[in-house]
Formats: C-alpha cells, sequence, structure tokens
C-alpha cells in the first residue's frame, strides 16, 4: 500500500504551504513512507484528486491509500492528536 500526498509546489497560500510541511514533517517522523504527487506540474492530477476523493472543490493537501481518500489536513491533524494515523491512513 502506498500512502500518496497530493500537494503542490508552487502556492501563493502560506496555509497551503504549512499544511504541507507539516504533513511531511509528520509522515518523515513517523517514518510512514509516502510518494508527493505534485498538482502545479499536472492539471490532471488535481482532477483525479478531486474525482477520486468525491468532492469536486477538493484543495490540496489531500491523503490518499492507494486510491482510497483518507482525507485532508483537518482530519489528518486530527488522527495525529489522537493518536490514530496509521488507522487513518489504513496501515493497519
Amino acid at each position: 500500500m502506498t500512502i500518496k500526498l497530493y500537494m503542490t509546489s508552487i502556492t501563493t497560500s502560506r496555509e497551503i504551504f504549512n499544511r504541507q510541511t507539516r504533513i511531511k514533517q509528520v509522515l518523515d517522523a513517523k517514518g510512514i513512507e509516502y510518494e508527493e504527487i505534485d498538482l502545479s506540474k499536472d492539471q490532471d492530477k488535481r482532477n483525479e484528486m478531486r474525482e477520486k476523493a468525491g468532492i469536486p472543490d477538493l484543495l490540496p493537501p489531500a491523503l490518499f491509500n492507494e486510491n482510497i481518500y483518507c482525507g485532508d489536513f483537518e482530519t489528518f491533524e486530527d488522527a495525529v492528536e489522537d493518536g490514530t494515523l496509521k488507522k487513518y491512513l489504513g496501515l493497519e
């Protein structure tokens, strides 16, 4: 199973940048491998992310386990605070 982080390397939003950075820091600290999918390089990937999640206006960052939508930044933070991150990501 591959965790996919849909993100963007080009953003004018400090909030999106900070959220992406936080997710990467947590995943790295916990030794959870993930693949970054940069939406700024491919508009089709943005559409793919939204279609898979079933949320037409979804913004990055968004997390998936393969093709299964795990959630956005808020739900990620909730899982970190609750100590349920691996369950949230579908890793247990």
